[in-house]
């Protein structure tokens, strides 16, 4: 117990005493701790969905946050991404007014593409229930989200800028507010309505009151950096695309792999089949808040390394962020590998069953643990489109194993497909990163 303690206490001093690993590890420990409690959050609230609504209103949530999720990313258009890079490069260059016309402009952008989008899926949902997921009374579901994608488009946009602005306090906070406002309406919904469909209104409502959050504080945020007299850079609608539009298909495919299995899953089983692998993925994905929260702080330093020449910066941060994601997911994965199933219990003893789902899908959440920050060090060094080609391949990988495996072997098939797509795209960008650079980011024990 003491060479533990003693090891664990000389990889904390190595972390801390590291100056220039520094800013990075104070931004991550906020975004952690918000990532914790809202990771938290969403797992207590499909907690009480599944004691007081049932399994069915689980995989309803699930399907219907995996289409918010499709819908959002076509209406958002890759902007959430490409914001972080251009709100601190205007602000740098230009001015703060500037920064705040290109946020302004891409908030446009997302609420008219979010209109464009939802419109006609609201008006083929019966069409969409039916066809696609053989569930008619999911028209209904479809119809409704359609007419939320402007706020949940607006609230990611907004979530990301506040990233660009380097206000860390104020990021951590809004990655806890969809859960926050969603335990609330959903507490309140039990006590006055206890209704089926609560659970479904309290989502949505949920993004809209964060979508109007974000928007008032990023105002807020930007009055203080702006004066009416800064120089103004104009940034034409066709570069912010040009910018943005990898970063979609990036993000589309990333989708394909991390949720195509939720909606498949929805074609082919009932609801409550749909609940069990939700809760297991979520579950899983436990083990990628820690990556997620060292992302939100790497990116941007990726970025000023690497367009500053200093390479040998670049690599120290970026191999140091992966061993510290591993240092942290290690007991994160021993504790699901061992409890997983009595942990599933909580949610009912009937999710138990997808024990075997969740230890599949752990295996490819190590795969991404150890491969570190592969996804934001490709795009924030300019090879965007190289790892747009990357994740292409790996999610249509996992689409097509996921209409293979599904009707035979359901919620396990779905898993493999999921875990082996994921270790395909991490394990590949490793290799691309190696041979262009001559030097990893992944840290594997025993190696370094």
């Amino acid at each position: 117990m003491s060479f533990m303690l003693q090891r664990l206490k000389r990889k904390i001093t190595e972390f801390t005493s590291d100056s220039r690993f520094r800013e990075i590890l104070t931004g991550s420990v906020f975004a952690l701790v918000a990532r914790v409690g809202s990771t938290g959050l969403a797992l207590l609230s499909s907690l009480i969905v599944a004691r007081v609504y049932g399994a069915k209103m689980v995989g309803v949530l699930a399907v219907v946050q995996s289409f918010m999720i499709l819908s959002g990313i076509f209406a958002i258009l890759g902007t959430d991404q490409s914001i972080m890079r251009l709100i601190p490069e205007h602000a740098a260059k230009y001015s703060g007014l500037s920064a705040f016309k290109v946020y302004r402009k891409t908030q446009y952008l997302v609420a008219g593409a979010s209109l464009t989008l939802g419109v006609p899926i609201f008006f083929f949902s019966e069409i969409i229930a039916d066809k696609i997921f053989s569930k008619p009374h999911f028209a209904y579901y479809i119809g409704i989200t359609s007419l939320c994608i402007i706020f949940k488009g607006l609230m990611d946009l907004n979530t990301q800028a506040v990233r660009g602005l380097r206000l860390i306090q104020t990021f951590a906070i809004m990655q806890v507010f969809p859960q926050v406002f969603m335990l609330i309406i959903l507490l309140v919904m039990i006590v006055v309505s206890g209704k089926e469909n609560d659970p479904f209104y309290a989502q949505l409502a949920a993004w809209g009151m964060t979508a109007v959050a974000g928007a008032l504080i990023m105002d807020r945020a930007f009055k203080m950096r702006s004066n009416k007299t800064d120089h103004v850079e104009p940034l034409p609608l066709r570069s912010l695309l040009a910018i943005s539009t990898p970063m979609m298909m990036t993000l589309s495919m990333n989708f394909l792999i991390g949720q195509s299995g939720v909606l498949i899953l929805g074609i082919y089983l009932p609801e409550n089949e749909v609940g069990y692998y939700a809760i297991a993925v979520k579950l899983a994905t436990l083990t990628a808040f820690v990556l997620n929260a060292i992302n939100s702080m790497a990116a941007p330093k990726f970025s000023e390394l690497y367009h500053t020449g200093k390479m040998d910066e670049l690599f120290h941060i970026a191999r140091k962020s992966t061993k510290l994601i591993f240092v942290t997911t290690v007991p994160v994965l021993f504790c699901l590998a061992g409890f997983g199933r009595l942990i599933l219990s909580f949610w009912g003893e009937e999710f138990t069953s997808a024990y075997p789902v969740l230890l599949i899908l752990i295996v490819g959440q190590f795969v991404n643990s150890v491969s570190g920050s592969t996804g934001n060090f490709m795009n924030m060094t300019g090879h965007e489109k190289v790892f747009k080609n990357i994740i292409a391949v790996a999610g249509v990988l996992n689409l097509g194993l996921c209409f293979l495996l599904i009707p035979s072997y359901g919620v396990l098939g779905a898993a493999v497909s999921a875990a082996l797509s994921l270790a395909l795209w991490n394990l590949w960008t490793l290799c691309f990163i190696k041979k262009k650079f001559g030097k990893s980011i992944g840290y594997f024990p025993g190696v370094g």
